[in-house]
């Protein structure tokens, strides 16, 4: 019997659409949300449902992912089912979402992005590359296991730095391949390698202004709105170390988890050599891919944009063809493709605001703002794009800490608030939703949802913690004026 009708996932499964019609039923008013419409209202009850779907794994992610597309479709775009399209079809219109927003989601920039990557990593593997380029990144970690951990997560934290987090994690992903080959498959440590990248990437992206798009949307509010002026050193010298120490905390949490049951890997290349010719292709193009993707911001060409260039260049090249073609992980694409559209509903529907314009920040005390405005953002982002996340609540956080004036000086002033939920948003990433370098990490297969949810949490708590303590200080001390 399939997943579906194992009895642990029936009754998961029964919770999961119980909830949703009870909230989908409830009377508007009861919600507590002043002015929202019926597309907010039922979206609320198919955010419930992926929720609860996407945390008990009751049927597969990617299966919950083509769910959640099909009911937002059926319910709330303005290709509804008639009977559900209240007050007519032109009047609903006003209110639905676009059905081609939904359905774009499987096109999503970000999408294309997860493309190219499979791409380089199906070639790189077929050719031998992932295997030469792994053994170079990683000489200087010896062959320990725990230093090669230990390498996987600072190499992909640095390069998170200064390129896409999505790219970075695509990248490192397809040098980790030669080494997961390398252990048994009972090895847990093989789960440490593979969650030390979307790890690495999520938090090596909050050490510069330009590594994750959060970081320069406060930049952008803080320096234009708020008088500051705050460069690109000022940020990294404070987030660098901070972005360190929480990448060996990650380290010190992944090997207690998951530990190693060999103490040494020794890389090895196997495999014929591809001719030299194709080799020759393959290492212009991925090296070609790569550099594109560290001068984005002096070719102009964003990262999505870039991993278009080696899908062209293998299928022309005759490198890429239909047997490489099945062999991405198209469940991956679907489960992405699901997040993007439950955000975009959130997004565009205007719960996302009503929700958060709803909390009574300006009611609570200042420590109880900064905090809770922090874990309001990181829940959103675990669920939604942290960048749209942050980019609807820098702005509220702004009018929240202005209005609050000299009562937040205490904590470190507005400066901490606003940075409080930026590096809230980047240290999401309980499910594979959460963040793109999640999802790819999940593409593996060698990593549930379970383990992904423990160090997702474990790690966003007390990276959390450290970062108020060091925003407070900051603050306080003036550094970043």
């Amino acid at each position: 019997m399939g997943q579906l009708f194992q009895r642990s996932s029936v009754i998961k499964v029964t919770i999961a659409v119980v909830v949703f019609f009870l909230l989908w039923l409830l009377p508007i008013t009861t919600l507590g949300l002043p002015n929202i419409t019926v597309v907010e209202h039922r979206v609320i009850a198919i955010f419930a449902l992926a929720l609860i779907l996407w945390f008990t794994e009751a049927i597969p992610s990617w299966k919950t992912s083509i769910l959640i597309i099909v009911v937002l479709l059926l319910t709330c775009s303005d290709q509804a089912i008639i009977l559900l399209q209240e007050g007519g079809k032109e009047a609903f219109k006003g209110i639905a979402l676009s059905h081609k927003t939904i359905m774009g989601s499987f096109a999503d920039p970000t999408i294309m992005l997860f493309l190219g990557g499979f791409v380089i990593a199906i070639m790189a593997s077929k050719m031998g590359i992932d295997a030469q380029l792994a053994r170079v990144l990683l000489k200087p970690f010896g062959t320990q296991s725990k230093f090669v951990l230990l390498g996987f997560l600072m190499v992909t934290g640095v390069f998170s730095m200064f390129i896409s987090n999505t790219a970075t994690a695509a990248m490192m992903l397809t040098f980790l391949a030669p080494v997961l080959r390398q252990l048994p498959s009972n090895n847990k440590g093989r789960i440490a390698l593979i969650l030390a990248i979307p790890i690495g990437a999520n938090i090596g992206g909050m050490g510069t202004p330009v590594g994750t798009p959060p970081n320069a949307i406060a930049l952008k509010y803080l320096n234009e709105s708020l008088g500051f002026n705050i460069g690109f050193f000022d940020w990294a010298i404070v987030m660098m170390p901070f972005v360190f120490l929480l990448l060996i905390l990650s380290w010190v949490l992944l090997l207690k988890l998951f530990p190693f049951s060999e103490k040494h890997i020794h890389l090895t290349i196997e495999g014929e050599t591809a001719e030299t010719g194709k080799l020759i292709v393959s290492y212009i193009t991925i090296g070609l891919t790569i550099l594109l993707w560290l001068t984005d911001k002096i070719t102009g060409i964003n990262a999505n944009t870039v991993a278009m260039v080696p899908i062209a260049i293998f299928c022309v090249a005759g490198l890429f063809g239909k047997k490489e073609l099945k062999e991405i992980d198209w469940d991956v694409i679907w489960l992405v493709a699901g997040g993007f559209a439950l955000g975009t509903a959130l997004d565009k529907s205007g719960l996302a605001k009503h929700l958060v314009e709803a909390i009574p920040f300006g009611q609570w005390s200042p420590m109880v703002v900064i905090v809770g405005a922090g874990l309001v953002c990181w829940f959103f982002s675990n669920i939604i794009s942290n960048t749209a996340t942050a980019a609807l609540m820098i702005p509220i956080m702004v009018a929240v800490g202005t209005g609050m004036g000299s009562v937040l000086e205490p904590f470190g002033g507005i400066l901490t608030l606003i940075l409080g939920v930026t590096l809230a948003a980047s240290l999401a990433m309980i499910l594979p939703v959460s963040t793109p370098p999640n999802a790819i990490a999940f593409s593996t297969g060698m990593v549930d949802v379970k383990h992904m949810r423990t160090v997702g949490v474990i790690v966003g708590v007390v990276g959390l913690v450290l970062a108020f303590a060091l925003l407070i200080f900051v603050g306080k001390a003036g550094i970043m004026l």
